[in-house]
This record gives structure tokens, C-alpha cells and sequence, in this order.
């Protein structure tokens, strides 16, 4: 497996494809984060925003291999762990530049009443549980379910909107947790909301798997 992330992540790092929802996430922060406000509200547009990128990234890394190079590794591989490196590869670098997104505005966040460690700890665990919950919507938004480029597209930006407002999306739970400690001004983790997108992100990756073994 270690060789598949090293492969599907040198793809991604040479076809640039990586630029397009990073430069997405920073523009949605440099428009709505300054330094100064209250850091908890600030962490809930961080890692609200995680969600549709993640989505965009896994989506990218599912779709970048040639179908001949695609074939090659499925037959070196497997058809399986291949899809699955995808996915992990699609989700770690959103997650990474996240928690790093995390860090510098609990830095220059109005941290008023609230600890540094807890905020931190808050806005990690919300942003893990956005990444991975965008990450289930990439997976089901790409091959083998949805193969039209076009449909694909629109499949992740209708699931990303879906997965920030349903109930009982770990995605809004989280960021519920955050809104909620913005008003009083209390650090709460959304422990349970992480476990929940780790279950449900396994539960998709497991699912996308056997369906990409099955299928192609």
C-alpha cells in the first residue's frame, strides 16, 4: 500500500490538479477569516470549507490515471487497493493543509475565554470529521458510481451542500459544535462527530472498493 500512496500521490503533485481546490480553500478563508475575530467561529469556516475540497480532491485522484496506466496497476496491484490509494491520497493532502489552516487561526484568533489547546483540539477534530465526510462524497461521486465527468461534478458539489446541512451528518454535527462555542464562548471537541465520518469514511472506502473490484 505504501508504494500505490507514493504512486498516486506523485501523479497528483506532477499533474498540478491539486492546485485548483487549494486555491479554492485559500480564497474561501482569505475572504472570510481575519485575524482578530473569534477563533471559534473562525475554525468552523476552516473546516466547513475542508468539505467540498476534499470532495474535489479525492474526485481528482479517482479520475487522474490514464485507463490503460489504470489497468496496469489494477494487474500489478489490484483493481481494489489500487481505488483505495486513491482515496486515501485524494483525502490526506486536504486534511494535512487543513490542520495546518487550524493552527495558524487558533494562532491569530480572538481566543477570548477560550484555551489555546481546546480550540485547537476543536477545530482539529471538526476538521477531520469535514475532511473525511468530504471525502465519502468524492468517493461516491466518482467511478465506478458516477462516470460522466459532468454528472461527477454535480454529484459533489449537491453532496458537499448536503453533507454541511443534513441532520445527522457528522460534517454538520461539527460544525454545530463550533457555531454553538463561538455564542458561549465554551471549546466543546466533537469527539463523537469524528468517530462518526471515521466509521462512515470507512464504510464508503470499503463499499467503493469492492464496487470498483466488481465493476471495472
Amino acid at each position: 500500500m505504501t508504494a500505490l500512496l507514493r504512486y498516486q500521490t506523485g501523479l497528483l503533485l506532477r499533474s498540478q490538479r491539486w492546485l485548483a481546490p487549494l486555491l479554492l480553500y485559500a480564497a474561501v478563508l482569505g475572504v472570510g477569516v481575519r485575524a482578530g475575530e473569534p477563533v471559534l467561529g473562525a475554525l468552523g469556516l476552516v473546516a466547513g470549507a475542508l468539505l467540498p475540497v476534499t470532495a474535489w480532491s479525492v474526485r481528482v485522484c479517482v479520475t487522474q490515471e490514464p485507463p490503460a496506466a489504470r489497468n496496469v496497476v489494477a494487474a500489478a496491484a489490484g483493481r481494489g487497493r489500487a481505488h483505495l490509494a486513491a482515496l486515501v491520497t485524494g483525502a490526506l493532502l486536504p486534511a494535512l493543509v487543513g490542520a495546518v489552516a487550524v493552527l495558524g487561526v487558533t494562532a491569530v484568533g480572538d481566543r477570548r475565554g477560550v484555551a489555546a489547546s481546546a480550540a485547537a483540539t476543536t477545530g482539529l477534530l471538526a476538521a477531520l470529521a469535514c475532511a473525511l465526510t468530504g471525502a465519502c462524497v468524492g468517493a461516491l461521486a466518482s467511478r465506478p458510481f458516477v462516470r460522466g465527468p459532468g454528472w461527477s461534478v454535480a454529484a459533489v458539489v449537491l453532496g458537499s451542500l448536503l453533507a454541511l446541512v443534513t441532520t445527522g451528518s457528522p460534517a454538520k454535527y461539527a460544525l454545530t459544535a463550533l457555531i454553538t462555542g463561538a455564542r458561549t464562548a465554551t471549546a466543546a471537541p466533537p469527539w463523537l462527530a469524528c468517530g462518526g465520518a471515521v466509521l462512515l469514511a470507512a464504510g464508503c472506502a470499503a463499499v467503493s472498493r469492492a464496487a470498483t473490484a466488481r465493476l471495472e
